[in-house]
């Protein structure tokens, strides 16, 4: 049963693709789907959605293994995961959507535009690569030898108050998500498959090679670059008013007409 508090946000569930998917929701406007980063809930987005609200109905569903969703047996792969989110937008009928995607939220993001590009409008990518080999050195290596140690003790902590495997099962998400960030497959070319606008953005002290980036936006068919300035891996935490300007600025309809446009590849 949904249930709706004082702020007009809507917590509820939807079933679809054989998963019942919890979520928020709140504002008007088109739909925008935010997707959150690994090991996190929709919890991480409380104080930059209502930056999106005046405009957009904003849905913010939580992954399976993550938040208030159970973990399940098998693997947890961003594959497994994007499929999920078509399941979500379908079971919602809100399709197409603006989709953005933080983290390994990202990855998600970018496999659905991939995989059912009319359900995508506009879509942004925050904070990640398309692989692991597009992560600076000291990211890569960090990726590779990562413990649950090596994150933030808040996230465990969330995990403990909402999961319902509780805290001794975040072990097995973490090693399931581990493997996901290192094994996943996609690659540069297979970008050309996104057909939305895309906004690729990351900090300048982010996880990912800027080199990449640019590969990035010169790989899809309509691509834009952001690299905030002053920021690491949570750029929506730590600038949210800069992040969701440049969002919604690219969200717009009307486009600003470049004054000397270069060559796209």
């Amino acid at each position: 049963m949904s249930t709706q508090t004082e702020t007009a946000t809507l917590h509820d569930y939807v079933d679809g693709g054989g998963l019942r998917t919890y979520y928020e929701a709140q504002g008007a406007g088109d739909a925008f789907v935010m997707l959150h980063g690994g090991f996190a809930s929709v919890n991480t987005f409380a104080g930059f959605t209502p930056a999106f609200t005046g405009r957009y109905r904003v849905y913010s569903p939580e992954r399976r293994g993550h938040g208030r969703m159970p973990d399940l047996d098998g693997p947890i792969t961003y594959e497994i995961m994007a499929d999920d989110t078509i399941a979500f937008i379908d079971a919602l009928g809100i399709g197409p959507v603006h989709l953005a995607g933080w983290s390994d939220g990202a990855n998600v993001a970018m496999i659905t535009a991939m995989r059912r590009p009319d359900l995508v409008r506009k879509l942004v990518l925050i904070g990640t690569a398309v692989n692991i080999d597009g992560a600076k050195p000291w990211a890569r290596a960090l990726t590779e030898h990562m413990t649950v140690d090596h994150l933030p003790p808040m996230l465990l902590d969330e995990y403990a108050a909402l999961s319902p495997d509780g805290r001794g099962h975040f072990p097995v998400v973490f090693a399931k998500l581990a493997r996901a960030i290192i094994d996943t497959p996609q690659t540069l070319a297979d970008l050309a498959l996104i057909q939305a606008p895309t906004l690729i953005m990351a900090g300048d002290d982010d996880l990912v090679a800027v080199e990449h980036l640019e590969a990035m936006r010169t790989a899809v068919a309509d691509g834009q670059l952001a690299i905030v300035p002053g920021t690491s891996h949570g750029l929506p935490l730590e600038k949210p008013d800069l992040v969701a300007r440049l969002i919604l600025d690219f969200l717009a309809d009307e486009q600003a007409l470049k004054f000397m446009p270069g060559p796209k590849h």
